[in-house]
């Protein structure tokens, strides 16, 4: 340790300036993934749209896929219709014939 310098030489200017750089880039990194991995869980964990308790097709349909809205549901049918729902009612708002052309 005899041959270490007594006197410290001072960093320079722009070393500093790219050592606070980067420790701020770091900083400012880690706060945005945080913040985004809270956005992502806060928006997983709010309530989605429940599902209809019973959903009452009319007599001869079978139903082949289910979508659903804020205030309407569907219904796909084998028989190549879609069958548009109130939520709040569940009354058959509209009768969508599918044509293949």
């Amino acid at each position: 340790m005899e041959n270490a310098p007594k006197d410290r030489i001072e960093e320079p200017a722009n070393l500093r300036f790219l050592r606070r750089l980067v420790t701020t880039l770091t900083v400012t990194m880690i706060a945005g993934v945080i913040l985004i991995t809270a956005l992502i869980v806060i928006r997983y964990n709010q309530s989605a749209t429940p599902l209809p308790e019973v959903i009452t097709l009319p007599d001869g349909t079978d139903a082949m896929a289910f979508t659903q809205a804020r205030n309407w549901y569907a219904v796909v049918t084998e028989d190549d219709q879609i069958l548009i729902f109130a939520r709040d009612t569940g009354r058959l708002m509209r009768r969508i014939r599918i044509e293949m052309e």
